[in-house]
This record gives C-alpha cells, sequence and structure tokens, in this order.
C-alpha cells in the first residue's frame, strides 16, 4: 500500500515537476467566444484554479479542427487566431506556480449540428447522421492534433493531454461497434489504436524534447471493451512516451459494467499495470481529501479533480490546511458557484446537472 503523500511534489519524465498530487479535470464550461477564442471568464475560472493550488491545471477539451466542436463557447485551438488568448493563459497558469497543458480533443459523431453541418466519423454511423471519413481525413485529423500540439508549445504551455476518452472521436476510433473500418485504421484492436499511437509520435518528433504529453481514456461505455482499454493501457504504458495516463472513471471506487470483471474496482485493473517512468491518475468523485489518499493508497500517483474543483476553486489548499476536508454538500447556490468564478453561462451549463445548483429561493448547505 502506498504511504504517498498528497503534498509530495511528482516528478515527470519531460519539464517540470508538479507541486503537489493535484490535477484539474478538463472540464466542459461553454464560456469561450463562439470562434474559440479564450474570453476573460474561462481565463478568470482557469487561473483561479492555478492560484487554488492545482499542481497540473488543464483546460476544457480544446478543438483541434473546426469541424469537431462538441459544445457552444467551447475554447479553439486548431488555428493562429487563437494564440493570443492561449499565450496569456499559459503565462498566467505559470505565474501562479502550476504545470499547464492544453487538452486536445475532436468530438467526432458527437458534434452538434447545429454547430458543425454533418458530424464526422470513424465509418458512417446512421443514428447521429454522422458520415465517415476518407482515408485522406483520418491523417488530416491526426496531423491536426499534431499541429495543435506544436500551437500549445508556441503559445507557452508545459504540455497537452489527448483527449481519448467519453465517446469522442478518439474513444470510436478504439471502439469496434462504432469503428467499422476496413483499412489500416479498422478492424483489429491495434489498428483501431493506430490513430492514437502516431499522434503521440507526431507529438513527441516534433515538440520540444521537455514538451509533457498525457492522454485521458476512460475504460468502458461508449463501445468500448475494459479488455482493450486495459491492452492499449498497457502498451502506452510500456513505451514511456507519456508522461501521464489519466484515467476517466466516473467513480473512482466503482467496479466495471462487463459482468466478468466484476468483484474489484476498474481502477485495480489499471493500477497494477507496470507503468515504468509514465504517471498514472483517476477522476471519479473525489470530493474530498479522505478519498483523495484512498486512490494515491490504491496505487495511483495523482488525483484528478473535477466536481471538488467546480465547487471550490482551491480545493487543494483546503486539502492541504485540513486533512478531514470535504466538498461542499450540494446543492450549491448560484451564487455559490459565481464566487467560485463560473460565468453565466458556466452556470446555465451547470444548472443542467441535476441536484447541483439550488432553485432560487432554496438555502444552500
Amino acid at each position: 500500500m502506498s504511504t504517498v503523500n498528497l503534498f509530495e511534489p511528482l516528478t515527470l519524465a519531460h519539464g517540470p515537476a508538479l507541486r503537489n498530487r493535484f490535477m484539474l479535470a478538463p472540464l466542459t464550461n461553454l464560456q469561450s467566444h463562439p470562434d474559440g477564442i479564450l474570453s476573460d471568464e474561462e481565463f478568470r475560472w482557469l487561473t483561479m484554479r492555478a492560484e487554488g493550488g492545482f499542481a497540473l491545471t488543464t483546460t476544457c477539451a480544446a478543438h483541434v479542427q473546426a469541424g469537431g466542436q462538441g459544445f457552444p463557447g467551447q475554447l479553439g485551438i486548431f488555428g493562429d487566431q487563437h494564440l493570443e488568448g492561449l499565450t496569456r493563459l499559459a503565462a498566467a497558469i505559470r505565474k501562479n506556480g502550476s504545470v499547464s497543458a492544453v487538452q486536445l480533443h475532436h468530438a467526432g459523431n458527437r458534434s452538434p449540428k447545429d454547430l458543425v453541418g454533418t458530424p464526422v466519423c470513424p465509418s458512417d454511423d446512421a443514428e447521429t447522421g454522422a458520415r465517415g471519413l476518407t482515408l485522406g481525413e483520418v491523417e488530416q485529423l491526426r496531423d491536426d492534433f499534431i499541429a495543435a500540439a506544436r500551437r500549445a508549445e508556441k503559445a507557452g504551455f508545459d504540455g497537452v493531454e489527448i483527449h481519448g476518452a467519453h465517446g469522442y472521436i478518439l474513444a470510436q476510433f478504439l471502439s469496434a461497434e462504432i469503428n467499422r473500418r476496413t483499412d489500416r485504421y479498422g478492424g483489429t484492436p491495434e489498428n483501431r489504436a493506430r490513430i492514437v499511437f502516431e499522434i503521440i509520435d507526431g507529438i513527441r518528433s516534433s515538440c520540444r524534447p521537455d514538451f509533457q504529453l498525457g492522454i485521458r481514456l476512460s475504460p468502458e461505455r461508449f463501445g468500448l471493451k475494459l479488455a482493450e482499454i486495459r491492452e492499449l493501457a498497457r502498451e502506452l504504458l510500456h513505451q514511456e512516451k507519456i508522461d501521464y495516463l489519466d484515467l476517466s472513471l466516473w467513480d473512482v471506487a466503482k467496479e466495471p459494467v462487463e459482468e466478468e470483471f466484476k468483484g474489484r474496482t476498474l481502477m485495480s485493473y489499471f493500477t497494477e499495470l507496470p507503468r515504468g517512468r509514465v504517471k498514472l491518475g483517476a477522476a471519479g468523485k473525489i470530493m474530498g481529501a479522505q478519498t483523495a489518499r484512498e486512490v494515491l493508497e490504491a496505487g495511483c500517483d495523482y488525483c484528478i479533480i473535477g466536481r471538488a474543483a467546480i465547487l471550490r476553486h482551491d480545493f487543494p489548499n483546503r486539502v492541504a490546511a485540513d486533512a478531514n476536508y470535504t466538498s461542499p454538500p450540494l446543492p450549491v447556490t448560484a451564487q455559490h458557484l459565481r464566487d467560485e468564478g463560473l460565468s453565466p453561462a458556466f452556470l446555465t451549463y451547470m444548472s443542467g446537472w441535476k441536484g447541483f445548483v439550488a432553485e432560487e429561493g432554496a438555502v444552500s448547505a
């Protein structure tokens, strides 16, 4: 059992060390401008978390192609017009002692038609109306992920995280249900994962040697199979080309949904893998100090904080001051969230999360 303290620094294979074991989850927030340019609201939201003690401050999913937009007000990184805002953000995160990363994203068949027209997917998808990518478009998608990483580097970020989770386009490639291609990007698990490894290789070869690289995976749902994602993780850890693997588990204590894997936690299927120099973290209902410690004790190197970071911008600092700290009980008032740096757009989005925001006139806990 690990005895690592939440506030011990964490050295990564590339780039600066993390000052503690808390990473800000890449959280959808709808706060940027329609063209993907960083807004003052999103700048404030992220810099408050860097000030609040997060060792690694990760942006929301930033789309690498205009046609890969997943939600209104999404941060963009598909053009040089985004550089000014990204450069300002990277500098402010660094000023507050946090390591910075942009999460690279393409929504694939989850792109809303009213934002992108006809969405795209590894294969034609009748359910969403998405059309399958040509081979040339797959190669362009790969190259645009790599170009976005170079753009993040130019803006001064310490690294990027590749979004391979939550049923977005890279997870769609990984799914045998969604990806029915017959070329080198479809068929076997190795072929379906090919684009992921090509993106990693491209970023490593085109960015500076100390540029950090992570990837987010979800091991189930969205047509994914735990056994395949576990083998993908094993190979990613073995190759040691990434610095960290970010597991989005919905609940760090949950068991797998697949019957044959029940009887132990979903997280345990990954903490037992040899990881060499790569660091492993998990996200999912980490709402207080005790759960964060349990994640490290279970074998992770760091914790990824989502909802608790929405509720308190300074969650790490509060844990440092109180070993028994836990997040405020839900629901909270809209004013509480405004005080924590949420703009009207973000607040409206959170109001759609059942039981998160109290009705006007209700008393906050």
